[in-house]
């Protein structure tokens, strides 16, 4: 029965012990790996949609979503520290709900991380070309410096190629930060620190420059579009900001996927999720309140006076107009735009390039995460298990790798950012409910079980953290909403024509340990009044 295939947690250690990826990572890179998930595409793309959406309301939106996180990541804390091995969630949830569950998990977090990556490429290559443009003057025709725009013609999507053929940065940064993570985990890390330092320094002079020349008038009205927009709008409002705006925060969850190759993890992998989360948000709140204080962060209305959504033919009318051209909300480098308004134009250009710099290391997070999780359904049998090879020279998991960078190139080849980040979001908002589940349902089953790390009082932050998820998914745009149960009916097809039948548990195999490597994985001894894989009592 596909509802009882359990992996017990000492089978998920014991298979990670034999085909283990090797252990480099400390506390400090961790955090630093985090913040490099998080910081990056909230903060430099999605200021301005959040600012559309709500208004300066969009400090209570950064709350809202950083509470949730929060909430989860007392969650992740707790199993992580348990369970350290890569699969986030997915490991999470085959261990204490089973393994049909944990299939839809992974399959919600291959949707949260490949559509990352790949809006992020696309957002890295307008940055690029808008660098290129100011510094030389030279610039890629349009048809290669975007993807063509994709409209549905009843049930057949129609692309128009007269916006764009093809991202060749996008596919660049892509396939260089594929090749990045082939090379080495650790080598990934140093870079990320790098860019980690370049984007946070820059993100600290963005403070100090815009707090002097705050406006306290600039926060009103507050919230020109109510906490959940006007009636008849979808994802507007202060909690539909907060919607999207989860999007910039999500990067902690990468740190999960990197338990197996932590150092002391029972330790070190809380320490990187909170201690990473929490940096954030302060950057976060300091940032917008600059923002919204040094030259305000009014919603722009449709030619109809109309409340629009970010990215709507509406709102790129009212953009276009010479009245709202310099609006916050109208542009797509709104912190760099922020400076050069209050006559910091070199350090607004310097701001520019420190987000060229940084957004690699959101992709490298991305994928990191991505390439981790596909390692460990692999692994256990539910995907084909060359996508587990380790490479000889390099110990990274090559395979996974490249597969998942040329489909995250191809996406962000072809396709536009529009409303990406609300679709990732369906996904991880679906992943971190069934963590915060999995953690009370572990704490009823393996009460005895030692936890490194518990999370307080977990009867009230996790049903906090599975009510939040819930509440932020139906506040997202509608077709935001459909994609979830649209992909995880995909996800169920290939679940039945490959996964049910190669599972591992669904054949009553267990893997074993590195010293027996050479011998073939062993049946498990049925319980008394088990089913057997065929269903038949023992």
């Amino acid at each position: 029965m596909i509802f009882g295939r359990i992996k017990p947690l000492d089978a998920i250690l014991a298979t990670a012990e034999k085909k283990s990826l090797v252990r480099t990572l400390g506390p400090v890179q961790l955090t630093l790996l985090g913040v490099g998930a998080i910081i990056g595409t909230g903060i430099f793309v999605l200021t301005a949609a959040a600012a559309q959406k709500a208004g300066p309301g969009m400090m209570w939106s950064f709350v809202i979503a950083g509470a949730v996180c929060a909430f989860a990541a007392l969650c992740y804390s707790e199993i992580a520290s348990m369970v350290p091995v890569s699969g986030s969630a997915y490991t999470y949830t085959y261990a204490v709900v089973g393994e049909l569950l944990a299939w839809m998990v992974g399959w919600a977090l291959i949707l949260e991380y490949a559509v990352a990556a790949s809006a992020v490429s696309v957002g890295w290559s307008g940055y690029f070309m808008g660098l290129l443009k100011s510094i030389t003057g030279l610039e890629l025709p349009q048809a290669l410096s975007a993807g063509p725009v994709w409209t549905m013609n009843g049930l057949i999507p129609h692309a128009d190629f007269s916006h764009g053929v093809i991202n060749i940065p996008a596919i660049v940064v892509a396939l260089a930060v594929t090749a990045l993570l082939v090379i080495g985990t650790t080598e990934s890390a140093r870079v990320n620190a790098v860019l980690v330092a370049i984007k946070v320094t820059a993100l600290t002079a963005f403070i100090l420059l815009t707090l002097p020349v705050l406006d306290t008038g600039n926060f009103s009205p507050f919230a020109p579009n109510g906490w959940f927009g006007p009636e008849g709008t979808s994802g507007m409002g202060i909690v539909g900001a907060a919607a999207s705006i989860f999007f910039a925060y999500v990067g902690f969850d990468a740190v999960s996927t990197a338990a197996e190759e932590t150092k002391n993890p029972q330790r070190n992998v809380p320490i990187g999720l909170i201690g990473s989360l929490a940096l954030c948000t302060i950057f976060y709140l300091l940032v917008a309140g600059g923002a919204i204080g040094a030259i305000g962060a009014q919603p722009v209305l449709g030619p109809d006076g109309a409340v629009v959504a970010p990215g709507s033919q509406g709102f790129a009318a009212a953009c276009a107009t010479a009245a709202h051209a310099k609006d916050l909300v109208c542009s797509n480098e709104a912190l760099a735009h922020v400076l050069r308004e209050i006559n910091w134009t070199v350090v607004g250009n310097a701001l520019g390039l420190a987000a060229n710099l940084a957004l690699p290391s959101v992709i490298l997070m991305m994928m990191f995460g991505q390439t981790r999780i596909f390692f460990v359904m692999a692994r256990d049998g539910l995907l084909p298990e060359k996508l587990a090879s380790i490479h000889p020279r390099f110990k990274t998991p090559h395979v996974v790798t490249m597969v998942t960078g040329v489909f995250v190139a191809i996406g962000a080849a072809l396709l536009p950012v529009g409303q990406l980040a609300d679709i990732s979001n369906s996904g991880t908002l679906f992943a971190f409910f069934m963590v915060s589940i999995a953690v009370l349902v572990l704490r009823v089953k393996e009460p005895g079980r030692a936890r490194p790390f518990r999370t307080p009082l977990v009867w009230v932050i996790a049903p906090m953290a599975a009510i939040g998820c819930i509440f932020l998914f139906f506040n997202l745009p509608f077709d935001a909403q459909l994609v979830l149960p649209v992909w995880g009916g995909l996800g169920l097809v290939l679940y039945f024509i490959y996964g049910y039948r190669k599972s591992h548990v669904g054949r009553g195999l267990i893997e074993t340990h590195e010293q027996d490597a050479g011998i073939p994985p062993q049946p498990v001894p049925p319980l008394p009044g088990a089913h057997t894989p065929g269903g038949r009592d023992a």
